[in-house]
């Protein structure tokens, strides 16, 4: 396996997180291929009884948001395609693929390199490896479909880097057509949170996060041109909460109430 940084080692949580949520909360996120895969994970990753129920779903919601969307989008534009940046070990594909779909997969060389190792790429999956917030890959793909719809997707990346890295990617890709973005993000608030408890939680308490989200609609503005905001919501909203333990209900609870997680949903 190929060495990863500190930031490229986070993508084992959300494998972590799909694998319990898989095992005992299918009604959030059942994912067959992470589980096929539990047993091909490195050795020595924390083990998912050092972390709280709430840590663990916390991703595994993730997916299942992200999987709802682009469901959504797939319904909608039949000849719609799906671009996942900062990949990782996502299995998205396996479970929401509707046999027609062109997607494409985005992560840095050696990330990739190790996915192609757990993951071969499938008939309609393409994996580009390189900078995410560089232009490559969007004009790779333009060049493969130039009037498609796209759907970005960029789960659990955005709170690695400056404001001023995200906004530039964002008005980058205003330049390539009909795309849309969705994102996880945190409030100020939730920031603060994530860095004094959860990543220590998850065994990263060493990776160092920036970017964060108080308003969509000042996000967009901040972007400019013709900017929409598609959906700003509360994460856990539409994630079924029955059987979870009471101290996980509560942390999702309190995460709505205030904002603290979110999913926005842009227009470009």
């Amino acid at each position: 396996m190929s060495k990863l940084g500190v930031v490229e080692d986070t993508l084992f949580v959300p494998m972590l997180g799909r694998i319990y949520a898989s095992e005992y909360c299918p009604q959030i996120l059942y994912d067959p291929k992470a589980l096929e895969l539990k047993k091909r994970l490195p050795s020595g990753l924390p083990e998912q009884n050092g972390q709280s129920q709430y840590t663990l779903l916390a991703s595994a919601a993730r997916s299942a948001n992200m999987d709802r969307i682009i469901r959504t989008f797939l319904e909608h534009r039949s000849n719609g395609v799906v671009v996942q940046l900062g990949c990782g070990l996502e299995t998205t594909y396996s479970r929401c693929d509707n046999g027609r779909s062109r997607w494409y997969a985005v992560d840095l060389p050696h990330v990739v390199e190790y996915r192609r190792e757990l993951l071969p790429e499938p008939e309609r999956e393409t994996y580009l490896a390189g900078d995410a917030f560089a232009e490559d890959w969007i004009r790779q793909i333009r060049a493969d479909v130039p009037d498609a719809p796209i759907l970005v997707t960029a789960g659990g990346l955005f709170h690695y880097f400056e404001e001023s890295k995200v906004v530039g990617l964002l008005r980058m890709l205003t330049g390539f057509g009909e795309i849309e973005i969705v994102f996880d993000s945190v409030s100020k608030s939730g920031m603060a949170m994530m860095r004094k408890k959860y990543m220590k939680q998850v065994g990263h308490g060493d990776a160092q996060m920036f970017f964060y989200v108080d308003s969509a609609s000042e996000l967009a503005g901040k972007i400019g041109g013709g900017v929409r905001v598609l959906a700003e919501e509360p994460y856990y909203r539409h994630i079924p909460r029955t059987g979870l333990k009471l101290s996980t209900k509560i942390s999702m609870a309190v995460s709505d109430r205030f904002g603290m997680v979110k999913l926005i949903r842009i227009s470009l």
